[in-house]
């Protein structure tokens, strides 16, 4: 129950942060922010699949993020799946 009871917190931090700005904390230092593909911001639904495709891909061994290593455009497998990307904010 604790585990569960934390992945729904750390959801909704990750979800309420790319929905209000696209930007995490560690994303403000990395100077990263996620958004659609057009670079309009994330609705909450988008965000929350983001969020539950990343988890996913985490689960099975990590290879929503191994994709990044072979995808053309090096995206993670959730941000291909629902056409959102990563963009440097300068």
């Amino acid at each position: 129950m604790l585990q569960l009871w934390l992945l729904i917190v750390v959801g909704a931090y990750f979800v309420y942060c790319w929905h209000k700005s696209g930007q995490t904390l560690a994303m403000k230092t990395w100077q990263v922010r996620v958004a659609r593909a057009d670079g309009s911001g994330l609705p909450v639904s988008l965000a929350a699949g983001r969020f539950l495709l990343a988890v996913c891909g985490l689960l099975f061994c990590g290879a929503g993020f191994v994709w990044a290593f072979v995808d053309r455009d090096h995206q993670f497998l959730h941000d291909r799946l629902l056409g959102t990307r990563l963009f440097v904010v300068s």
